[in-house]
């Protein structure tokens, strides 16, 4: 399957509508929106609403996020927001401030 790749060193302002998977090095502002699997590498940020299958978070996301399947929070993580999952792990080392609502 094709990935949307932000890249290092890039920022995109707006709205991102894809049925790809997500990777993002770089910066993104707005609000994303995909079915598929979100990536936020460490050293990323987020700044905007996030709604996808899956999220593996390893930079930092400020917004909310609506997950159907799961989230990850990985040791370098950093979320403000509130999350709706059905599945959520946070590493030891992960930073999170907000609410977590959980689908059953």
């Amino acid at each position: 399957m094709a990935s949307t790749v932000i890249g290092v060193g890039i920022t995109i302002e707006g709205e991102i509508t894809t049925e790809e998977d997500v990777v993002v090095h770089g910066t993104l502002r707005g609000k994303l929106e995909t079915k598929e699997h979100v990536s936020v590498e460490q050293g990323a940020v987020v700044e905007a609403d996030v709604t996808s299958n899956t999220l593996m978070l390893a930079g930092t996301l400020t917004g909310n996020v609506a997950s159907g399947e799961r989230v990850d929070l990985q040791s370098s993580a950093k979320l403000v927001g509130n999350v709706r999952t059905a599945r959520i792990t946070i590493a030891d080392g992960a930073q999170f401030k907000g609410n977590v609502e959980m689908d059953v």
